[in-house]
């Protein structure tokens, strides 16, 4: 029923009005129509050529997080494809370097050794040579032997016979050190120092030592040890632990006149204090090599000798054999 003209409703009229003319609320309404339009859009397409249905959104705006998601897959594995393969290339570029490096290391120490040969049998004719031309006279014979005490003492002959053998080395790892990776780290005042070794080789000189030799290597008059950075050198050869130095001479003697110098004393002491490993033994036969000798750049010949008196020699005349009847007056 409407209200009479020019009348106006009442407030109370037009909220009955509309109660009665919309039986669901809108907001149920929109919730219905929005269930309807999410099964609309999971039903398959009967046509798919025919295009998108009024108000239905299009299937790149639905399957637009998949897509961003598989196109950042595919971004991540090329890079990582990238990334490996620069890594891969970087690698096999430092191994063939490493190799190269080993190839020239190797090759530089063949030649060496054929040029240490080569010194060696070069030294033995001179050697023999001079032999033969000092045994004919008497003079020849002293220097022969002035010669043979010279090289003795500049440790330039092999030498062997009984003696000591002395072993130094690092002190062993911590025990808490790891067994699977392979670390064994040792403390700092447990590595043997270069100072230890000159400090034992001073020793063994002082206690009567006839010759000398450290891991191999001859110990000379004229011999360095020195540290270069984690390395020992001996005559710039490096010289690695365990270090092992034979003395020849008496065994018994020269191991109690080395146990009672200071520098066996300090050395002892690194073990209990350090763990660095200091042992000491007698050797019946140990074989000593010849030292490098020393390179020969000036000489120059013995002065003459003035003649006895009365022996009816000229000045500067040597006599090649010594009179046997001749008592030395």
């Amino acid at each position: 029923m409407s209200a009479p003209p020019g009348r106006q409703r009442s407030l109370g009229a037009s909220l009955l009005d509309q109660v009665l003319a919309e039986t669901l609320d809108p907001a149920y309404a929109q919730a219905a129509a929005a269930r309807a339009a999410r099964a609309a859009d999971l039903r398959p397409d009967p046509d798919p050529d025919r295009g998108a249905a009024p108000g239905r959104p299009p299937w790149l705006r639905r399957h637009r997080g998949q897509l961003l998601v598989a196109l950042t897959l595919l971004i991540a594995g090329l890079l990582a494809s990238i990334t490996y393969s620069e890594a891969a290339a970087g690698a096999e570029g430092r191994e063939q370097a490493r190799q190269a490096l080993r190839e020239d290391i190797r090759t530089e120490s063949d030649n060496a050794d054929e040029l240490v040969v080569q010194l060696e049998e070069l030294t033995a004719e001179v050697t023999s040579t001079r032999q033969r031309a000092l045994e004919a006279s008497s003079v020849g014979q002293r220097a022969l032997d002035e010669l043979a005490a010279a090289e003795q003492g500049a440790a330039t002959v092999a030498v062997s016979g009984p003696g000591l053998r002395v072993t130094m080395d690092n002190a062993p790892p911590e025990a808490d050190s790891d067994p699977v990776g392979g670390s064994a780290e040792v403390a700092e005042p447990g590595i043997v120092q270069d100072n230890d070794l000159r400090r034992l080789v001073n020793g063994l000189w002082a206690a009567g030592a006839e010759a000398i030799s450290l891991n191999g290597q001859r110990i000379g008059a004229t011999t360095t040890i020195r540290q270069a950075g984690g390395a020992i050198l001996v005559d710039l050869r490096p010289v690695a632990a365990p270090y092992v130095l034979s003395a020849v001479g008496d065994p018994q003697g020269l191991q109690n006149a080395f146990l009672t110098t200071p520098e066996a004393r300090d050395l002892g002491q690194l073990t209990p204090d350090y763990g660095v490993v200091f042992e000491v033994g007698r050797a019946d036969d140990l074989e000593l090599p010849a030292a490098t000798a020393a390179e020969l750049r000036h000489a120059a010949p013995l002065a003459a000798t003035a003649p006895a008196r009365g022996s009816g020699t000229t000045p500067g005349a040597v006599p090649d054999t010594p009179d046997p009847t001749s008592d030395g007056d």
